[in-house]
């Protein structure tokens, strides 16, 4: 891993942060609370627009819900930005994803991996984080997975 920071590391890997998603009802994308940063979920959108939609199992492949954790991720990502600078990321603390699942599947964890393994690769060992992978029958829009973040920043 280099010593690059995190904002380095993201174009290393050809990526850009998005704009930060609009809240689709009454919060606010993230809030700094001390030396945390706390973001509300983010779905994987790109110009505004959910990728996909569906069940995880059903209508959309474990491999492609993996895809749309990192996609979802990355606006989370973009939400902490607003708040502070990416580069002031001291760690990432804890990841809660969030799979639409069709009766019967239990891969969640594979599909919440996508978001992980991203943040392993722009953070190194400080994108090691607690996480919780979690079914459930309906997500808003119709979204397969929502991402949320907790990360301790420099004061």
């Amino acid at each position: 891993m280099s010593t690059a920071t995190p904002t380095a590391r993201l174009a290393e890997l050809g990526l850009v942060l998005p704009p930060v998603a609009a809240p689709l009802a009454a919060y606010v994308p993230a809030v700094r609370s001390g030396s945390f940063v706390f973001t509300s979920g983010q779905l994987p959108t790109v110009d505004g627009e959910l990728v996909r939609t569906g069940k995880v199992g059903a209508d959309v492949t474990p491999e492609d819900a993996k895809d749309l954790a990192r996609v979802a991720v990355l606006n989370a990502l973009a939400a902490v930005d607003s708040v502070v600078r990416l580069d002031d990321i001291v760690r990432i603390v804890k990841v809660v994803g969030f799979v639409a699942s069709a009766p019967g599947f239990g891969g969640q964890p594979g599909v919440v991996n996508g978001a992980s393994e991203l943040l392993g690769a722009v953070f190194g060992d400080a994108g090691r984080h607690a996480r919780s992978a979690v079914g459930v029958s309906d997500l808003p829009i119709d979204s397969p997975v929502e991402v949320e973040l907790q990360v301790e920043v420099r004061s």
